[in-house]
């Protein structure tokens, strides 16, 4: 993870993806897909994905389905499944793109799953990462994930051994940037033909359990800034789409509930690997 700190932070210092003045990186779209599909393979390696062919199937069906109708369709798009039960989902530079087990695990019907998607993909399409790395806010994308999908660097050990500690996390999106993966979201959802409700309706789900169990949902909420706000606002978007656009909008299908099914039947999460030999027991939480 280390040498993938020093990789990417001499990437914008020695202008490997071409300086755009002072500030920051000017990065191309085969430079941003290149350093998304890099830094996959790097955190794959890191991150406990979900290896099952029919899980894979679906999920990247679901996502193809849904990124295949925005104005970034022509990116090959890769969706993984991490077995974690954190809440949370992230999108790397490129089309990658990550959701948890344990936020899976919480949606009802297919709407609200394709609702995490599509705001997934609004992150892509608005180029947000590339953003942060243009303005070198943020840099430490590989320690950024495995922090933010896991809870490896809740120790003190663990931030210390990754330098993590104080860093400013790559997957904490700006309100402005949520907002508009938002947008996105719900017009990615309706062109895939899918029920937008589901987005306002699972954010509201985990605003409630957020009460009862927020040690379990505070990775969601470090990364994805929510108030009830967004709950509105997601709400009047989809009042103001005309109801011919509404009429016939699949709200679930039974092949998502084969497939949470085989996701409630994968095996016991296993704690992330902890650096420098730390009990991995410390490492995460169970529901």
């Amino acid at each position: 993870m280390l040498r993938l700190l020093s990789r990417l932070t001499v990437r914008c210092a020695m202008g490997a993806l071409g300086i755009a003045g002072a500030s920051g990186c000017s990065v191309s779209q085969d430079q941003e897909v290149a350093m998304g599909a890099q830094d996959s393979q790097e955190i794959n390696a890191q991150l406990p994905i979900v290896h099952d062919s029919s899980i894979d199937a679906y999920l990247n069906a679901l996502g193809d389905s849904i990124a295949s109708h925005t104005s970034r369709a022509d990116l090959r798009w890769h969706f993984y499944l991490v077995n974690t039960n954190e809440v949370n989902a992230f999108a790397l530079p490129g089309g990658f793109i990550y959701v948890n087990r344990g936020l899976v695990e919480r949606t009802d019907r297919l709407d609200q799953l394709a609702g995490v998607l599509g705001h997934e993909i609004g992150h892509v399409i608005r180029r947000h990462a590339v953003t942060q790395m243009q303005s070198q806010q943020k840099t430490q994308i590989g320690v950024s994930l495995l922090c933010t999908l896991t809870k490896v660097c809740q120790r003190t050990s663990a931030r210390v051994a990754i330098q993590a500690g104080s860093a400013t996390m790559f997957a904490r999106h700006s309100r402005r940037d949520e907002t508009e993966a938002d947008e996105e979201g719900v017009a990615n959802v309706v062109r895939a033909g899918i029920d937008p409700h589901g987005i306002p309706e699972l954010f509201q789900k985990l605003i409630d359990e957020r009460q009862r169990h927020p040690t379990i949902l505070e990775a969601w909420f470090a990364s994805h800034p929510m108030e009830e706000s967004r709950i509105a606002d997601t709400r009047q978007l989809i009042a103001a789409i005309e109801p011919s656009k509404m009429a016939g909008l699949a709200a679930d299908a039974p092949s998502f509930h084969a497939f949470k099914q085989m996701v409630h039947a994968l095996p016991s999460v296993s704690p992330p690997s902890a650096p420098n030999g730390s009990d991995p027991r410390d490492s995460a939480t169970a529901h």
